[in-house]
């Protein structure tokens, strides 16, 4: 078999060049790597079992036995007072999904067209801009001077438009963005004008395909910062049915361990609510949906990242 395979391949022409041998300390050092990087991996998710594992485990076991991988005495009294009100966990579910969905594509669209227009030489006042952006990053009006521009100016507070507006664009995803943007050829630009393509036609049908990777880098990103978010919630927001899912978790385990210190200094019977385990619950039910994102955009990750840097 392997000869007549040999012939037929000496007969179309073809050079077979032979396999490389791996020499010993190349495989001693392969070896080593993987090794290396099976333990890390092993440190980075030996957390997150922890944490599932106390989420199922009872508030008692907890106390007596502290965390184990495995748990002791199954429970699920936890994900039972999360999910106690189903209407209201699925409200806020529903608030911050629709921020990170919409948040996510409009705050792209924003950073991509602002850092296409500060990397074009032809902008004369590029650096003019560039510095007015990178000095917002050095200094700021403070949180007091933020809280009343929203509030008594922008008329925003208990909107929608607060939650979405305010973590929009981000000077640092620009700076990266415009460093990504270097390295397309102008070339590009100029034989599309050529061709009678206007900015925008350019920036849509050519620069953003090419950009991918950049983009899917910044919006995981970006996603994160809106599935993240609460501190904004806690400041503008005071309608319950506008309540991001973090900040409802967060007043969820707020209200749990206010009323355990005053049953503790009224000399009532502590409540039965789960504590610990409530936290592990919380923990998975915030995380879990947002961990799914990343398989989608692992390949371009690396990638935006790395051009990013180096490109700057």
């Amino acid at each position: 078999m392997n000869s007549a395979t040999d012939t037929r391949v000496a007969a179309a022409g073809i050079v077979r060049k032979p396999r490389p041998k791996i020499r010993a300390d190349q495989w001693i050092m392969n070896a080593i790597s993987f090794v290396w990087i099976t333990f890390v991996a092993l440190l980075c998710i030996l957390p997150f079992l922890l944490i599932l594992s106390g989420s199922f485990t009872s508030e008692r076991a907890i106390m007596m036995d502290g965390f184990k991988l495995i748990p002791t005495d199954l429970s699920l009294e936890a994900y039972r007072f999360v999910f106690r009100f189903p209407e209201q966990i699925l409200r806020a579910y529903g608030v911050t999904v629709s921020l990170t969905v919409l948040g996510t594509v409009l705050s792209l669209f924003v950073i991509a067209m602002c850092s296409y227009v500060l990397q074009r030489p032809d902008f004369k006042w590029r650096n003019g801009f560039s510095f007015f952006f990178y000095f917002t990053t050095l200094f700021s009006g403070g949180l007091v001077p933020l809280y009343i521009l929203v509030v008594n100016y922008l008329k925003l507070k208990d909107t929608y438009w607060v939650l979405l507006l305010l973590p929009l664009v981000n000077v640092f995803y620009i700076l990266v963005m415009k460093s990504f943007m270097r390295s397309i050829p102008a070339a590009i630009t100029e034989s599309a004008k050529i061709d009678g393509a206007g900015d925008f036609t350019i920036f849509m049908r050519l620069i953003l395909p090419l950009a991918k990777p950049a983009l899917a880098t910044i919006g995981l990103f970006v996603a994160l910062g809106y599935w993240n978010d609460w501190f904004n919630s806690l400041l503008f927001i005071s309608d319950q049915r506008l309540y991001e899912l973090q900040y409802y978790l967060y007043k969820v385990l707020g209200n749990i361990e206010g009323l355990k210190i005053v049953a503790e200094k009224s000399g009532r019977p502590v409540p039965d609510m789960p504590g610990e385990g409530l936290k592990m619950a919380l923990t998975i039910v915030v995380t879990g949906p947002i961990i799914f994102l990343y398989p989608f955009i692992q390949r371009y990750f690396v990638k935006g990242l790395t051009i990013g840097a180096v490109k700057g």
